[in-house]
């Protein structure tokens, strides 16, 4: 029972709503992804709806179905640009056939995503006559919500895990920590070694698990030495996950404490992102000021949580200093800069207030078309 009251969070979360077939299944990364969408799509209907936006309010949805493309288009070719480009050659006789296609498996890129939603309200824009700089500000708010739920989903997920906390903090681990079952897989065989006492509880014998994990130390072990200890390690992390009180008790605190930094990114991502946007646009702006401060600001969010965050496994450290997300992200700054900087030197009229709305005499010279086609 004292490890049930320890500090850590013992991670438990299954990604599986409900399971369809093989590694298709409603998981709770799509229901993010779906509901962040509707909360989107509810932002952008009530800027146009009280008049905070001049997008007109029967094109919501037009615009949302254009984002909704953009992000997932943008979000997963970001992922195998920037991080997996192996994916363009992996090719299966399975379905979805292609590796770029395999979204069950995951792999989206937050980069990406936003690159996908800039380059799908420029293309709304055009559509609808509506100055695409004003559309990008309105998608900025609006995608807020949907980078909360992302990250999020990643926690669920156990991915994307944090730093090990320092050494100091190992022995009694604060209560904001996680420790992730999974770690198991990562192990070293003498860190397997000391499961010995509690496979039992899972069904293996402990003479042949200490036998296996001998073996396994060999130069080259055989197979079924390898699988034997693999099964166990299985059987112990879902004894785990499942609550099992005895193998939770012997195993937790061999287990390493992490930082969530899924939870402080979808902390900065989306009610910190959100809030700075609000104060900026409390009073209209020249189109292209929020959206330039959304790139200067989730910059500058992600390379400060992704202090907290393991590196992405097999991908170079810029100047061995910043992971491709810092990097990214510092990219996304000195854009951002640059397109406040030249909106604000722009004659145009201001655009949005979300407290105090343009005035009529402020608002653009140019009506929306309600029918482009």
């Amino acid at each position: 029972m004292s490890a049930l009251l320890a500090n850590a969070y013992l991670h438990s979360l299954d990604p599986i709503i409900l399971p369809i077939s093989g590694d298709f299944a409603v998981r709770w990364y799509g229901l993010s992804y779906i509901a962040g969408f509707v909360l989107g799509w509810l932002i952008v209907w009530g800027m146009a709806k009280f008049h905070r936006s001049i997008i007109p309010a029967e094109r919501v949805s037009d615009l949302v179905f254009a984002v909704i493309v953009g992000v997932l288009v943008g979000g997963r070719l970001g992922y195998v640009l920037f991080y997996q480009p192996s994916l363009l050659i992996d090719f299966s006789g399975d379905f979805p056939f292609w590796g770029v296609l395999a979204l069950n498996k995951g792999g989206m890129a937050s980069h990406g995503g936003i690159v996908g939603v800039i380059l799908a309200g420029w293309w709304f824009s055009r559509r609808v006559n509506v100055p695409a700089l004003h559309t990008i500000d309105v998608a900025a708010i609006a995608c807020t919500p949907g980078l909360f739920l992302g990250r999020i989903a990643n926690f669920i997920n156990a991915e994307l895990w944090g730093r090990p906390l320092p050494e100091t903090m190992q022995a009694a681990p604060p209560w904001w920590s996680v420790k992730y079952p999974q770690e198991i897989y990562r192990w070293s065989t003498e860190q397997l070694a000391a499961l010995r006492e509690v496979v039992s509880e899972v069904g293996v014998s402990s003479r042949s698990w200490e036998q296996a994990v001998a073996i396994a130390e060999r130069p080259e072990p055989p197979r079924e030495a390898i699988e034997f200890l693999e099964r166990g390690q299985r059987e112990i992390v879902q004894a785990l996950q499942a609550g099992n009180e005895t193998v939770i008790e012997a195993v937790q605190p061999m287990l390493t404490a992490y930082y969530p930094s899924q939870i402080f990114q979808a902390i900065a991502d989306g009610p910190v992102l959100l809030f700075i946007l609000a104060m900026i646009w409390l009073k209209p702006r020249k189109p292209g000021v929020v959206g330039g401060s959304f790139l200067i600001g989730y910059g500058v969010l992600r390379i400060l949580t992704e202090l907290f965050r393991q590196p992405d496994e097999g991908v170079a450290l810029t100047f061995g200093l910043l992971s491709r997300g810092q990097t990214l992200s510092a990219l996304m700054i000195v854009i951002g800069l640059a397109i406040v900087w030249w909106s604000g030197r722009q004659d145009r009229p201001r655009l949005g207030g979300l407290i105090e709305p343009a005035r009529p005499d402020h608002a653009a010279t140019t009506e929306p078309v309600q029918n482009a086609s």
